[in-house]
């Protein structure tokens, strides 16, 4: 009898073992499910990315992604140190955008240069590439080519089609009208422009690993009466708004571990530059380019851990070109 007694109740402590086992795998399957489409989510998604940190508390209990897992996204390497604004955030292949449905154009434009990545092909480059719409926005925010048409200006790139090379995918984006704004041309876009895009390739190809935001400023100007009112062109049927300037600010890591980044910002306006202006008289207060774009920089770093990110407060291109 006590035999019995002693099988029955090893038998249910079995049961007890095994279900309390197959319900514990269960939970780390459905967990190791979530969690990989959770990684696929924050790949594709850069809104999840940036609330990743949250996210993950939900799953600690079981190992999360670290930092450095993290990094190996293609938006983690690109937005490594932070996102300059949140509004209608788009992926591309090689760069990240934030579009500006209003004025058609973006706000703001990110990119990680590497040296690897300027190399050159024969089989890569703009010859192979053509302006078109991205027809993920929606067509009553999309700006068309029929917008620049016989417009008096160049469909300027944010993102450089020469700072992208290494896949003719990567190229290709860059000419979709979401990375365009209209610029100048002569004395611009090919002139201080086309200069400041080849200055940034040059640190990439010194330094090694660079880190570029671009985008579009609409600075206000003093009317007659004193006060300041802000105006701009817009061009083409879709009214695609004509920046007054251009920013681009730049971040380049250093080569020494534990070293400081250095960061200058440059403000360029879109109008005729001389060619004998040099390029560093459009240095800006990145404060000042902040001011104007409502953007903040490489939040992810503390400015008193950053080198050359302060210059006077009233920059020369402000003063000259106002």
């Amino acid at each position: 009898m006590k035999l019995r007694w002693h099988l029955l109740g090893l038998g249910i402590l079995l049961g007890l073992g095994t279900a309390g086992f197959s319900f514990a795998a269960g939970i780390y399957y459905q967990h190791e499910h979530a969690t990989q489409r959770l990684q696929q989510l924050i790949q594709q998604n850069p809104y999840a990315y940036y609330i990743r940190s949250k996210i993950y508390k939900v799953f600690a209990f079981f190992k999360t992604p670290d930092d450095e897992e993290n990094a190996n996204h293609r938006l983690g390497r690109i937005m490594k140190y932070g996102f300059p604004g949140l509004d209608d955030i788009r992926l591309y292949s090689d760069f990240v955008l934030s579009y500006d449905r209003r004025n058609r154009v973006a706000h703001w434009v990110c990119e990680h240069l590497q040296k690897k990545d300027l190399s050159t092909t024969t089989h890569v480059g703009r010859a192979h590439a053509s302006f078109q719409p991205d027809l993920s926005v929606p067509s009553n925010f999309r700006s068309s080519l029929a917008d620049y048409r016989r417009s008096g200006f160049n469909r300027g790139h944010l993102a450089a089609a020469g700072n992208h090379h290494s896949h003719q995918t990567h190229c290709n984006e860059t000419f979709y009208l979401t990375n365009i704004a209209p610029q100048i041309g002569k004395g611009f876009n090919s002139g201080a422009w086309n200069n400041l895009e080849i200055y940034v390739r040059d640190l990439t190809l010194r330094y090694g690993s660079v880190y570029v935001c671009t985008g579009p400023l609409y600075k206000p100007k003093q009317r007659c009466d004193g006060k300041l009112s802000v105006e701009y062109e817009m061009i083409g049927p879709n009214l695609v708004a004509v920046p007054t300037h251009f920013f681009k600010v730049i971040m380049v890591e250093s080569k020494v571990p534990l070293g400081k980044p250095y960061m200058e910002g440059y403000v360029l306006p879109n109008a005729t530059i001389p060619d004998n202006l040099p390029l560093r008289s459009f240095l800006c207060d990145i404060r000042e380019i902040e001011h104007y774009a409502g953007l903040k920089f490489f939040d992810g770093l503390r400015r008193s851990a950053i080198f050359g990110s302060n210059y006077p407060s009233e920059s020369q291109v402000f003063r000259d070109f106002g």
